[in-house]
């Protein structure tokens, strides 16, 4: 899958992008540089350097997606053309997906009114579970 990717997206097949893009799709959720880079250790050997700039360019070519949270930090993961929102804990970084999309109506107006061909759009709630609340 990763071999067939890159090609598509007119990037070299690098033993390094296939590994990073395998452990976004094994763990299947937002992750941070550094959390990748802990799961590559046992596989292959790169520094953090190196894993920023592979996402940095699998992000520019729309492989990945790249959001940066009320935590300063910029999380990665797959693009996988599909609708998601979260719910996002502030305090243990907890992330639930809501299934249902509240802003359809809103993004059908948007188009209406500015004439756009929108494609796609993200959104995040924060705040605190219920698990850190009782702390």
């Amino acid at each position: 899958m990763e071999e067939n990717l890159l090609k598509s997206m007119d990037l070299k097949n690098t033993k390094k992008r296939q590994v990073i893009l395998s452990i976004l799709k094994e763990y299947n959720y937002a992750m941070t540089a550094e959390e990748i880079y802990e799961k590559t250790k046992p596989l292959l050997s790169m520094s953090v350097s190196t894993i920023y700039r592979a996402l940095h360019t699998l992000s520019d070519k729309n492989i990945v997606i790249k959001s940066i949270r009320q935590d300063g930090k910029s999380y990665y993961q797959l693009q996988k053309y599909t609708h998601k929102h979260h719910l996002v804990c502030t305090v243990c970084q907890e992330v639930i997906t809501i299934e249902h999309c509240p802003l359809e109506e809103l993004e059908q107006k948007l188009a209406v009114q500015t004439g756009y061909q929108i494609t796609g759009h993200s959104l995040e709630f924060f705040g605190i579970c219920p698990n850190c609340t009782k702390k």
